[in-house]
């Protein structure tokens, strides 16, 4: 059955909510849903009180390293951490207390091209049981390429079966950021979704546009309950208003029991 993955998204130092493909370094086209009054940590303790596993913490940019920490220490070995990540500071992330480490951009060259060493350096750093993939897609033509550099530089690696299947022996997960929806709130990317979903190779959690408690059942249909989901904008610790945190927690519970 679908899980839902909580997250921590930070944006110089405050938790916020951001439309997805509107962060750029200049931050002029900036488009930001929410921000929080509470802390990281906060949230993170909010997480560990549910129980609630799995979730990431992703660091927007610069100025938000001391917020994360905050956040591992408030849930140590229940948050993965993305935004940044590479070889050189991999393994000090995980002795941080993440679980996991998420990487995309490092993957590359600065103008997209895929680096298959780069990640082979990364399993020897930190093992591919510590390492989650983010395959942020953005649809192109009738498929769908990875993005990196906060959703704005189109990479050169496509999202097929070939890929996933590469890539998997290298990973432990994937997460999955739909970047044409991200925090419009308007629904999910059926066919993505329904795309990944037939392919079980690794675990995977997708995020984007999620906008109700039928989005999650969606996801669960058209996955075969193979894939977990994450949720921002719509979420209303978030500030919004068409998902309630405590209904997720109990679904999970229920699911659980």
């Amino acid at each position: 059955m679908t899980r839902f993955r909580p997250c921590i998204d930070l944006h110089r130092g405050q938790v916020k909510q951001i439309v997805g493909g509107t962060l750029s370094d200049s931050g002029q086209s900036l488009k930001t849903n929410f921000v929080s009054d509470h802390s990281a940590g906060w949230f993170a303790e909010l997480y560990r009180k549910d129980n609630l596993t799995g979730g990431h913490v992703i660091k927007l940019g610069p100025g938000n390293d001391a917020a994360a920490r905050e956040a591992l220490t408030a849930w140590p070995g229940g948050l993965q951490i993305g935004g940044g990540i590479d070889i050189g500071n991999a393994g000090e992330w995980i002795n941080a207390g993440a679980s996991h480490v998420i990487v995309t951009s490092c993957l590359f060259s600065t103008d997209g091209i895929f680096r298959e060493r780069k990640l082979r350096e990364l399993v020897q750093a930190v093992g591919a049981d510590k390492l989650v993939l983010d395959l942020s897609c953005r649809r192109l033509g009738s498929g769908w390429a990875v993005a990196m550099n906060r959703w704005q530089t189109i990479t050169s690696l496509r999202i097929t079966r070939d890929t996933l299947d590469s890539l998997a022996e290298h990973c432990s997960e994937f997460l999955i950021h739909a970047a044409d929806v991200e925090g419009l709130c308007l629904g999910i990317d059926e066919e993505l979704v329904a795309f990944l979903g037939e392919w079980k190779g690794r675990p995977m959690t997708y995020a984007g546009g999620i906008a109700s408690l039928k989005d999650f059942d969606r996801i669960n249909t058209l996955s075969q309950g193979s894939m977990d989901a994450t949720v921002g904008s719509a979420l209303d610790i978030f500030g919004g208003e068409s998902i309630r945190y405590a209904d997720l927690v109990q679904r999970q519970s229920v699911s659980a029991s």
